[in-house]
C-alpha cells in the first residue's frame, strides 16, 4: 500500500485524497488535492506537482488530461502528484500566496512549524524526497513564452548531468540550463539526491492547449524513458540556453514587437518599438547580444522602465 496524505492505493491502484498542510482563517483543515498511482509492477517512484505559482494553470491542465489515461495495471512505479501546491494563490488565482505574500516556490525545502507556504513546502518536500524524480510542472505566470524546461541546479552540482538528461527526456525543444534562486524546489531536491526539472509550459491567461498537449507529451516521455510503461521515445538535440538578457522600456507607450517567440535574433537586431497613442515611435530596442526570443509580456502598454521581453543567450545544442 502507497500513501500520500489521504490518498492510499494498493498495486494496481489508484485514489485520490487530501494532503493536509494547516488550518485556513475560520478554522477548517485545508488540504491539498493528492493523487497516488500505484503500479501493479515495481519501479521507481516519480513524483509531479502543478500550480506552485497560483495563477500557472498549464500544468494542472497536464494532470487532468495524463492520469486518466494512465492504467496501473500497465504500471511499472509509483507516481505521487500533487495537484495544486498554491492552494491559498490558486483559489483567489494569485501568483504568491496571499496568507504570507509568499512565493511558493522560494520555500523548499520548508519548515513544518513556519508559515504558511514553508508549512506547505515542508509537507510537499516530504513527498518529494520518497522519489526517483520529480517534475515541478510551471509556465510563464501571464507572459507569453515558448515551452520549455529548467534545469536550475547549476552546472557544478553532482546531479546536473541527471537533471539535464531529465530536461532533453521531457522534451519541450529549449532548455534553460541557469542555477534558480534559493528556495526553488529544482534546486533544493537535487540537493537530496533527486533529479527535477521545472518544465515553463509557455504562458498564458487560463488555459494554453498547445502547451497542455506538450506537457502530457513529456510527461509520457519520462513514463517511457524511465520504465514506469513499456515503449521507446527518441531523444531529439534541443536548444539550451545559460542565461538571459532582460529588457524594459526606455519610454511609456504602446509596444509593438519585432520578433516572434522562439525567433534567433543577434547583436542589433530590433526587439521592439514604443510609440505614442498615434503611432509616431518613441523609442526602438535592439538586442545586445546573440541569442533566442525567449518571453514577452502580455500587454501592449508599458510605463518607463517596465519589463517588455527575455532574450535567451550563451545559447548552444545539447
Amino acid at each position: 500500500m502507497t500513501t500520500l496524505g489521504t490518498a492510499s492505493a494498493a498495486p494496481g491502484e489508484i485514489d485520490i485524497g487530501r494532503l493536509p498542510v494547516g488550518e485556513a482563517r475560520d478554522g477548517s483543515e485545508i488540504g491539498l488535492p493528492v493523487a497516488v498511482i500505484n503500479g501493479r509492477h515495481e519501479g521507481k517512484t516519480l513524483y509531479i506537482q502543478a500550480v506552485s505559482d497560483g495563477d500557472e494553470l498549464n500544468g494542472l491542465g497536464v494532470i487532468r488530461r495524463f492520469v486518466p489515461q494512465l492504467d496501473p495495471e500497465e504500471l511499472a512505479g509509483t507516481i505521487l502528484i500533487v495537484g495544486i501546491a498554491n492552494y491559498y494563490g490558486f483559489l483567489v488565482a494569485e501568483h504568491r500566496n496571499p496568507i504570507d505574500d509568499t512565493k511558493l516556490n522560494r520555500t523548499f525545502p520548508g519548515n513544518p512549524s513556519g508559515t504558511a507556504s514553508e508549512r506547505i513546502s515542508a509537507a510537499i518536500f516530504d513527498a518529494v524526497k520518497r522519489a526517483d524524480l520529480a517534475l515541478d510542472l510551471h509556465q510563464g505566470s501571464t507572459s507569453c513564452m515558448i515551452n520549455e524546461t529548467r534545469v536550475r541546479c547549476g552546472s557544478r552540482h553532482r546531479l546536473h548531468h541527471d537533471c539535464l538528461e531529465l530536461a532533453k527526456v521531457f522534451g519541450c525543444g529549449y532548455i534553460l540550463d541557469l542555477k534558480g534562486p534559493d528556495g526553488q524546489l529544482a534546486r533544493a531536491a537535487p540537493d537530496k539526491g533527486i533529479p527535477t526539472v521545472d518544465p515553463e509550459l509557455g504562458g498564458a491567461v487560463g488555459w494554453d492547449e498547445t502547451s497542455i498537449q506538450k506537457g502530457v507529451k513529456g510527461v509520457f516521455n519520462v513514463l517511457y524513458h524511465y520504465g514506469f510503461l513499456d515503449g521507446e521515445i527518441t531523444t531529439t538535440t534541443q536548444t539550451r540556453a545559460s542565461s538571459f538578457e532582460q529588457y524594459g522600456s526606455p519610454s511609456g507607450g504602446l509596444v509593438s514587437f519585432e520578433v516572434g517567440l522562439g525567433d534567433e535574433v543577434e547583436r542589433g537586431d530590433t526587439l521592439f518599438e514604443v510609440t505614442d497613442p498615434f503611432g509616431t515611435v518613441k523609442a526602438k530596442v535592439t538586442a545586445d547580444s546573440n541569442g533566442i526570443f525567449w518571453r514577452h509580456r502580455r500587454l501592449p502598454q508599458v510605463a518607463t522602465g517596465e519589463y517588455v521581453c527575455s532574450v535567451g543567450t550563451s545559447i548552444d545544442r545539447v
